[in-house]
């Protein structure tokens, strides 16, 4: 399976369980790997033939600068299910969001959330591991 990788795109929002995250906001970090095929842009070199990674990038950030969500897990499952919704060529994601402002007593670097989500009938199980 052939991807195309999105990562470390910063934004600012106010997810999070607390009150304080949802006032103050706070900075997340979201990678995404696109599962498609690129033979045929490979072929072409046509943007058709692909997945314009910067429409990806806009419809991320609607939903990281957009309404607020306690979870994590929850972000990432709007993400994926709006990309998913708006670039029929790909047949997968996986998403991956990290929060490195963790309100945890303790020494903590961050927390990160990942999921991955197919279309139906799509390759999950023929894809490998990068």
């Amino acid at each position: 399976m052939d991807s195309i990788l999105l990562r470390n795109m910063t934004f600012y929002g106010y997810h999070g369980a607390f009150p304080e995250e949802k006032a103050m906001g706070q900075r997340f970090v979201v990678s995404l790997e696109l599962y498609l095929d690129l033979g045929p842009a490979g072929a072409s070199d046509q943007l058709g033939d692909t997945v314009n990674y910067a429409a990806v990038y806009e419809d991320v950030r609607q939903v990281m600068e957009g309404p607020a969500y306690n979870l994590l897990e929850r972000v990432a499952q709007r993400i994926a299910e709006e990309v998913l919704a708006r670039h029929p060529r790909l047949q997968g994601i996986r998403v991956e969001i990290e929060k490195p402002s963790v309100p945890i007593p303790g020494a903590i670097e961050a927390v990160r959330v990942a999921m991955e989500r197919w279309r139906p009938g799509g390759s999950a199980g023929q894809r490998t591991r990068r």
